[in-house]
């Protein structure tokens, strides 16, 4: 039932309360955006740190500072529409609300980045199973040995998604994933998770551990939660991010991402 919601109906049920669940799943074949607000004196530094590292942090919108209503989904409102947000002050948690609108301002400038989960929808498509989907999970999530280029105060460790499935099922999800290099295109691993300083995938850093099967091989994907990691590093004043799995779902379709 949730699948088919549209964007219009899922974030008006977020705004009124009756939705706090991660999106996976969510409003199926619609981009979903991770989130990242912060003043606007560090705005162009963490514009820079996107862009050096596209394959995390892929930019869909980026609003002008005060504004609260993204170019990807007009009527929307960025401060109530996500279904959990957690907030940062000078690099810690303060903790985890359901609106934001208190703590935005006329100098805070928001960042919409491409999410994964835009792409489950196309993996299901084409067969592919998506384990996090099949067990009503977040996704796992995890902190990488790897390091992302810095740019001003920002810098990060990469961090992962993962997604089982079959070593001839992988090779298919590439080749899929690849069109999607607005929503993290293609796999950065497949397999061995030691490689990429992951000890244990049933501790992901974020989200929740799902099944492995004996004929599966992990796959991973770059994930926006690396934003929030370097976002969180400049120890900011104050920093918003969205709740990990907590998505903003825009008006933009899944297939649109592959046309830019």
């Amino acid at each position: 039932m949730r699948k088919h919601l549209s964007p219009f109906q899922l974030r008006e049920l977020i705004r009124s309360g009756e939705w706090r669940a991660p999106t996976t799943g969510v409003a199926s074949g619609y981009v979903q955006a991770n989130l990242v607000m912060l003043p606007r004196e560090e705005a162009f530094h963490f514009l820079l740190f996107c862009v050096r590292n596209s394959r995390p942090c892929p930019i869909l919108d980026v609003l002008e500072p005060g504004r609260a209503e993204p170019r990807i989904a007009p009527g929307a409102d960025i401060r109530t529409d996500l279904p959990r947000y957690r907030v940062f002050e000078k690099g810690e948690l303060r903790g985890e609300v359901e609106d934001v609108r208190d703590l935005f301002n006329e100098g805070t400038v928001s960042f919409l980045l491409g999410c994964s989960f835009s792409f489950e929808n196309a993996l299901l498509a084409a067969g592919i199973p998506v384990r996090n989907i099949e067990e009503e999970k977040n996704v796992s999530m995890y902190i990488t040995n790897r390091s992302c280029v810095p740019a001003g105060p920002f810098s990060a460790p990469l961090v992962v998604s993962m997604r089982p499935m079959k070593p001839e099922e992988a090779v298919r999800a590439s080749q899929i994933t690849t069109r999607f290099h607005l929503t993290h295109g293609a796999p950065i691993h497949l397999g061995d998770p030691e490689q990429i300083g992951i000890k244990d995938l049933d501790r992901p850093d974020f989200g929740d551990p799902v099944t492995v099967k004996p004929d599966e091989i992990p796959v991973f994907w770059a994930c926006g939660v690396t934003s929030q990691l370097a976002a969180v590093s400049a120890q900011l004043p104050l920093v918003i991010t969205h709740a990990p799995g907590h998505m903003f779902v825009s008006d933009l379709k899944d297939e649109e991402m592959t046309l830019f």
